[in-house]
């Protein structure tokens, strides 16, 4: 029975809002609509919810938790016991009853808790207001700090006024600018009145400056006066002199350095004074960059005798002894060795004179050739030296002996090395005195060449025609020959330069794997270049000779042992292509030759690659496309562009494992990867369309 009072008094606590609910409920409806009756409904729980203590709805819902838990332990006993229905109806009433004022609890703890997001969301809120308005205070604050500084560090114009000091400026200024009375007590009309007398003094000081420039005017007009006078003298002096040339020519007193010069030349010997007088006149009405001299002793060519008598084998007779003897007879005679070596050295002797050829370029280096005439030998040799301009670059590995005077002349005409005589009588000459070959003087004497020899008017005999011919004949020059040859001569070496400095400034840029070009020519080339040149070095004719797929162009005769040989080894990925360049000695007339192998899976060279030969066949032969709008002399640099461009074409062609990883992605644009029987590569490039395609 006490359990069922405890339960009565737990109805009528947990009843007592719902009986005020319902007394809320018939006051809404009497004064409202059903819309306004939920409305009102939904605020009188959060008045509710307000109104209660939350520790007591804690202790309430405490106590109804205790009172389920304890009437769910009595439903089951009564259960177990098989107890009469209407007491467990009684109970399970009960715990329902229990159960919403859970839920009347629970949603009255929500209403408090969003009620608190609320209160919290709105002290936020009043704090971020508070805050901003203390940032724009500091802001202002800021700013008004920075114009007080501003206004602090203001520098007026006058500051920059250097002004007289104020005891120079009592001193100096009138009354009526210092005003002693009110300047001296007021540091502003003191300031005031020194800028005034400031402006006083500079007024007076333009006005002298105006007075010195008429001045200075009149001066410079008097001293132009005087140059016109002396401008009208010069000519009354040059007529004056021209009236005194025959005077001059009376005398034989020559003023003209190119009189001095003539006057020299009249010593050379025939050779030299035809080769002289071809290039001066050649120099006079043709090219302003040629210089023709002579240089050597004068005096030395006066008394030399330019007949020089046949040496005789005779000679060592005892004859000729005693009559030197008689001659020299309180001299010592020299031993036949003393003699035999005079002799020698004789045959080798040059002349006095020799004539100096400097041959200037457009960009300002300079080829100096010394051309000295050996008597005895009927021959004219070359001295080079290169004076290369200041922006060129000489420090180059591979190329270090591109400029070297011994071979920058090599083939300057077909097969003309300059190493032996082009007179086949002088070689009897020196076979006479036991002096073996030329070649062995070449580096005292300088070199021969054929070219040197008509530009002296000079022109030998073959071997072959001088069989049964007198090997002692003297062949005279002839002018007719120097003429010819004079023009095309020094067009031929000033070309040699400057492709041999252009070489040099590529061989420079490949060293440090540029690949440099310039130019219309690079409009020919597609924009991206994926392959890259790894290295290039030089390398000799030797290990060149030893590739197996080298000895076609060897067999040709497209490689010889005085062309420069180098190695190019070109990268991408894991694929590796080694090009070696034979550079003939006459580039860019002869064009360099490309052979290729190339280490990607397998090696492979044009031997077991007919691809591989259509890349030097791309190379090798259409070289002629790259010679546009005088880009000869970066030939070698354009067919290196044109390999790497090659390259790329076969790889990105090759046939792979499809199921491999793609190491060479196809960046170029190919409309067909092969063509005709013979599965030709697309290896020629079409500007116009920027695709690649076959020949």
């Amino acid at each position: 029975m006490s359990r069922d009072a405890n339960a009565d008094k737990k109805k009528k606590r947990i009843l007592k809002p719902d009986s005020v609910i319902e007394t809320k409920k018939t006051k809404i409806q009497d004064g409202a609509s059903s819309k306004d009756h939920e409305s009102l409904l939904f605020h009188a729980e959060e008045e509710e919810a307000e109104a209660r203590d939350a520790e007591q709805d804690v202790q309430l819902f405490k106590s109804a938790c205790s009172s389920i838990r304890d009437n769910m332990k009595f439903i089951q006993g009564m259960k177990k016991q098989k107890a009469g229905a209407e007491d467990l109806e009684a109970k399970k009433i009960d715990v329902s009853l229990q159960f919403v004022m859970l839920k009347k609890l629970n949603r009255l703890a929500h209403f408090r808790c969003r009620r608190a997001r609320e209160a919290t969301n709105e002290a936020k809120q009043q704090i971020e207001k508070y805050h901003l308005q203390l940032q724009n205070l500091l802001y202002e604050t800021m700013h008004l700090q920075k114009e007080i500084t501003k206004c602090l560090e203001f520098k007026s114009k006058d500051e920059e006024v250097e002004l007289v000091t104020v005891d120079e400026f009592y001193r100096d200024a009138p009354e009526r600018i210092s005003r002693p009375k009110i300047t001296k007590e007021d540091p502003h009309q003191l300031t005031l009145a020194r800028l005034e007398w400031e402006l006083e003094q500079r007024k007076e000081l333009a006005g002298k400056l105006q007075e010195a420039q008429l001045c200075k005017e009149k001066i410079s007009q008097e001293i132009r006066s005087k140059e016109d006078y002396l401008d009208t003298l010069q000519p009354k002096l040059i007529s004056i002199l021209e009236a005194t040339k025959p005077v001059q020519n009376y005398l034989k007193m020559p003023y003209d350095e190119v009189r001095e010069q003539h006057q020299t030349a009249r010593h050379l010997p025939l050779p030299l004074y035809v080769l002289y007088m071809q290039g001066s006149a050649y120099q006079q009405a043709c090219d302003k960059y040629l210089r023709v001299n002579v240089e050597g002793d004068v005096n030395a060519a006066k008394s030399l005798s330019l007949e020089i008598p046949e040496p005789d084998d005779d000679s060592d007779s005892d004859q000729d002894d005693q009559d030197q003897e008689k001659r020299n007879s309180k001299r010592r005679r020299k031993t036949v060795e003393a003699r035999l070596c005079d002799k020698k050295q004789k045959v080798i002797c040059k002349h006095p004179l020799s004539v100096t050829m400097e041959i200037s370029g457009k960009e300002g280096s300079t080829l100096h050739l010394t051309l000295s005439y050996l008597p005895a030998l009927n021959i004219i040799t070359v001295g080079v030296n290169v004076l290369p301009s200041k922006d060129v670059v000489t420090s180059c590995i591979t190329g270090g002996d591109l400029l070297s005077p011994q071979s920058i002349l090599d083939e300057l005409y077909p097969g003309d090395h300059g190493e032996t005589t082009p007179n086949p009588a002088s070689q009897y000459e020196l076979g006479r005195y036991g002096m073996g070959d030329f070649s062995q003087y070449v580096a005292q004497l300088g070199r021969p060449y054929i070219w040197a020899q008509w530009l002296g008017g000079l022109q030998f005999l073959e071997s072959c025609e001088l069989e049964g011919a007198c090997c002692s004949a003297q062949v005279r020059p002839n002018t007719s020959v120097s003429a010819t040859y004079m023009q095309q001569t020094i067009k031929r070496l000033r070309q040699r330069l400057k492709s041999r400095l252009g070489l040099l400034q590529q061989l420079a840029s490949l060293e440090r794997g540029i690949v440099s070009i310039s130019g219309p020519v690079l409009k020919t080339f597609p924009v991206k270049v994926t392959s890259q040149l790894m290295s290039w070095k030089r390398v000799t004719h030797s290990d060149f000779a030893v590739l197996p797929h080298a000895k076609a162009i060897l067999d040709a005769g497209f490689a010889n042992k005085n062309d420069l040989y180098f190695l190019a080894i070109l990268e991408r990925g894991s694929a590796r292509l080694s090009a070696h360049v034979v550079v003939s000695v006459d580039y860019p007339e002869v064009a360099p030759v490309f052979v290729t192998s190339v280490a990607w899976q397998t090696q492979r060279t044009a031997i077991n690659d007919i691809h591989i030969k259509e890349m030097e066949e791309e190379v090798n032969v259409h070289y002629a496309e790259l010679t546009v709008d005088k880009s000869q002399e970066q030939l070698l640099s354009c067919q290196l562009q044109r390999l790497l461009v090659c390259f790329d074409v076969y790889l990105e062609t090759e046939v792979v494992d499809v199921s491999a990883p793609v190491e060479i992605p196809k960046e170029k644009v190919i409309p067909r990867v092969c063509r005709g029987p013979g599965r030709n590569k697309p290896y020629r490039y079409v500007p116009e369309l920027a695709i690649f395609t076959q020949r």
